[in-house]
């Protein structure tokens, strides 16, 4: 495989996983709700970021440390952020 494709791929999942968590995190802090965000999807969405990290075992390189345990840390954010907001609502 070239080594361009190579470079890229790696740094695809680096900025788009984050971009993605980043882009719930920015919906759930304007609208100041949680409403229909799961909180164990996003837990666990952490977990598989965290163990696809140990996985590659690439645990210096930039696009590991970002995509996936920068990205951990977002998903668990939202998992806190919905949790809280689940032990504030009221049950109609």
């Amino acid at each position: 495989m070239p080594p361009l494709l190579i470079e890229i791929s790696g740094w695809l999942p680096a900025i788009i996983f984050p971009a993605a968590t980043l882009i719930q995190l920015l919906a759930i802090l304007r609208s100041r709700s949680t409403h229909g965000v799961s909180w164990s999807t996003w837990m666990l969405f952490g977990v598989a970021n965290i163990s696809v990290y140990i996985y590659t075992e690439k645990y210096l390189a930039v696009q590991t440390i970002v995509g996936f345990l920068g990205t951990a840390l977002l998903d668990s954010v939202i998992a806190g952020l919905a949790l809280k907001g689940r032990a504030t609502q009221t049950i109609d």
